[in-house]
């Protein structure tokens, strides 16, 4: 078995990334492949966390942009973040895991409260852990979570899952001469506006030193391939 270039990673995946072929919610066979790989990737020695958005179910932005109050939909959009973490929490037990959820929101009925500590004790004793409603905060996105979880739990890459193979000057999907960035620096990222987290993520990170990479997760077996160091995606790191 090839050695692991990175032993501690946090997962972040979008809610969309759950809906496979559906038009809403969770798509069980989709949910199923993502955590065999999840499975996988800890049975060759990493430990895994895992942060999921809600877009699936409700998006707090969007439910705003409708007319609601911003601090409501930001809230629904956290309780739409824990209820896929518990279907993660289901599908990585159904593969032999032992998984915990962690929310930012006290809601000790469905799941475990977030500190820190007991976060990390959960890493060292084999154990998958899902951090779910984001910062806890509205005006935070699940990328803010994700990146402020993965630094506080020491993980030594955050990665970002996406439908694009990733960072591109402009849309490939638009554009057939878009060029796929190998490496970035942080500072390239927020100067350039390449949108593919928010600018307060990659701050959190760069600040942080904490290296990112930005990577399509529908190659079957990436994730553990990433982890033995393959050149997959975009990394982001460094400043300049």
């Amino acid at each position: 078995m090839s050695p692991l270039a990175y032993r501690r990673v946090l997962l972040k995946l979008s809610g969309e990334a759950l809906m496979g072929d559906e038009d809403y919610g969770i798509d069980p066979k989709m949910i199923g492949r993502l955590a065999q790989e999840v499975i996988e990737a800890q049975q060759a020695g990493a430990e895994v966390a895992l942060v999921i958005g809600g877009g699936n179910i409700f998006r707090g932005a969007g439910l705003a942009a409708a007319g609601m109050d911003r601090v409501t939909g930001d809230q629904m959009g956290m309780l739409a973040t824990v209820i896929n973490a518990l279907a993660m929490q289901d599908a990585l037990e159904k593969r032999g895991g032992k998984a915990r959820v962690m929310s930012a929101l006290k809601i000790n009925d469905v799941c475990e409260d977030y500190i820190r500590r007991r976060a990390i004790r959960h890493l060292e004793k084999g154990r998958l852990v899902i951090f779910a409603a984001g910062t806890g905060n509205p005006f935070f996105t699940t990328d803010s979570g994700a990146a402020l979880r993965a630094i506080e739990i020491g993980a030594d890459l955050l990665l970002k899952a996406t439908k694009v193979d990733g960072v591109y000057d402009k849309d490939p999907k638009k554009h057939a001469d878009a060029t796929r960035y190998e490496t970035l620096t942080y500072d390239q990222v927020i100067t350039r506006d390449l949108q593919v987290m928010d600018t307060a993520a990659f701050a959190l990170c760069r600040d942080s030193g904490l290296p990112l990479r930005i990577f399509d997760m529908g190659q079957p077996g990436v994730l553990l391939r990433l982890l033995k160091g393959e050149n997959i995606g975009t990394l982001v790191s460094g400043r300049g």
